[in-house]
């Protein structure tokens, strides 16, 4: 009668995690591409960067297991 939902993959795996007050930052990889983000969380602004020390893109190899 119900059919379980077949989960979908993670687009996206928070690498790191830290709380600054009422704000973060997150290190982002996204599963599908290898590249990663630097999210920043506030309480009047967000954003999101492709993260590197020269503002290149960096790619993570990522596998389907990573993702699930």
């Amino acid at each position: 009668m119900f059919e379980k939902k077949q989960k979908k993959p993670k687009r996206f795996i928070i690498k790191e995690d830290y709380t600054l007050g009422l704000g973060a930052i997150q290190i982002l990889t996204d599963t599908v591409t290898g590249v990663n983000y630097i999210n920043t969380i506030g309480t009047s602004m967000s954003g999101i960067t492709p993260l590197d020390e020269n503002g290149n893109v960096v790619i993570t190899p990522v596998s389907q297991e990573d993702a699930e």
